[in-house]
């Protein structure tokens, strides 16, 4: 008990000056950017979901096979997330609950019981994606074996996540700085790759679908882009953060978010597109049409492009694979405690989450494959926790001011059905076994 009143001072310390800063900015004391500076972070954390390894594994194979075709599914799933993360930073705010804790409270209790399944499931297949990822750079960055680089990773995300007692800001701050390096390691990799801008353009919004393949990788791609742990941690990250005391307030921190919402997705969109057509100029650009896996493709950047990119590549990984495990440990308690009512330590969920990728990695199954693998089963699971933010953000009751307008309702409705399609699709042409 001691320990935890303990816990709180420090993060009653460390998060004081951004709640006092956000009131000011509340109150008409402070104008511009730095009315809005205090409420960026929640964001910026739900955000790094969009830039994982299992990112790097769904575009660097579609744009090694297919070149610049698939680059619309790319934009879609980042117009779908901005859209998504939206209401689930609005859902914490407007009802201070997250979005786990919601569905036990307001939904049958056999029908909780069976969506907590379902996050549980796509909680491990994202941590699969992000263990690998972080594991697979620090082997390839200092020539370790696979296992011991993926236990490095646990210890040094364990580590990140201990940032959480010294209050909401530091965690946003370090998770912020990471989305940052991400970004700028794909600036680079765009001044050495050198994409067809006409390409790019032309295909990022000119839908094509080819066989099952590309149908499997674009099922992936929304996977690793609109993913189910994102959405039930962002109602967590702002549901306690600055406290509207009244619906006015609440009105008005939303604005703030959705800057907040807009400017982080965007970031990681431009990251998603700058992923895909790297490799589509690199790889695909120079017959390389293979390449299907982060040790290949880094392999192959160095002759392409030279050392430079392919560090450069190694770079944005580790930290994309860090910082994303991080998150996904973060939103595992979110699934358990709002589900279940209850928590177990940080270090106990690490340990547990890290099983399936050293299995994975202990019976040498291909990397990149179970990336990508991880990557459709998140795309399954997302409709449940989608469909649960659309009925719960349309309640008057709930959601006061901030509920839904009608045309949003129908535009998230229209997301969650879209998935539901490309879903159906592909287990038709799996099943079938159609090409």
């Amino acid at each position: 008990m001691g320990g935890l009143v303990v816990s709180q001072r420090q993060r009653a310390r460390g998060d004081s000056r951004a709640i006092r800063a956000g009131r000011q900015a509340l109150a008409g004391q402070r104008r511009g950017l730095r009315a809005v500076l205090p409420f960026l972070g929640p964001s910026m954390i739900a955000a790094i979901a969009y830039v994982d390894p299992g990112n790097f594994a769904t575009n660097i194979q579609s744009g090694s096979e297919f070149g610049y075709n698939l680059l619309w599914v790319v934009l879609a799933a980042n117009l779908m997330a901005m859209v998504i993360q939206n209401l689930s930073a609005k859902l914490g705010l407007a009802t201070g609950k997250n979005l786990p804790e919601l569905c036990r409270a307001h939904l049958p209790g056999w029908l909780s019981v069976v969506l907590w399944g379902i996050a549980e499931v796509s909680a491990m297949a994202t941590d699969v994606a992000e263990f690998l990822g972080a594991s697979l750079a620090l082997h390839l960055m200092i020539h370790i074996p696979l296992f011991t680089a993926a236990v490095i990773t646990g210890v040094v995300t364990y580590l990140i996540l201990t940032l959480d007692h010294l209050g909401f800001r530091p965690l946003e701050i370090f998770i912020g700085g990471l989305l940052g390096v991400i970004a700028l390691c794909y600036v680079a990799e765009t001044l050495l790759s050198r994409p067809d801008w006409a390409s790019v353009a032309r295909h990022a919004v000119t839908p094509w679908m080819g066989g099952r393949e590309s149908v499997m990788l674009a099922v992936g791609i929304i996977g690793a882009t609109v993913m189910p742990h994102a959405v039930y941690l962002h109602s967590g990250l702002t549901k306690g953060r600055i406290v509207p005391r009244s619906a006015e307030e609440a009105v008005r921190i939303y604005r703030f978010q959705r800057i907040d919402v807009l400017v982080a997705m965007l970031v990681a969109g431009l990251v998603n597109l700058a992923m895909m057509y790297m490799a589509a100029a690199t790889f695909h650009g120079a017959g390389y049409t293979g390449v299907a896996s982060i040790d290949q493709a880094y392999r192959t950047l160095q002759p392409l492009l030279g050392p430079a990119a392919a560090w450069v590549f190694l770079i944005s990984l580790l930290a994309s694979g860090l910082s994303s495990s991080a998150v996904g440990t973060m939103a595992g308690q979110v699934i358990m405690q709002g589900f279940v009512g209850f928590q177990i330590p940080v270090w106990v969920r690490r340990v547990v989450t890290m099983l399936p990728t050293l299995v994975i990695i202990g019976a040498g199954m291909d990397p990149m494959r179970a990336l990508v693998l991880s990557q459709v089963i998140l795309s399954l699971a997302l409709p449940a926790p989608l469909l649960a933010l659309v009925w719960f953000t349309r309640q008057p009751k709930l959601m006061g001011p901030l509920v839904n307008r009608p045309w949003m309702t129908g535009l998230a409705l229209i997301i969650s059905l879209l998935v539901l399609s490309l879903n159906a699709v592909y287990l038709v042409l799996t099943l079938t076994g159609r090409a």
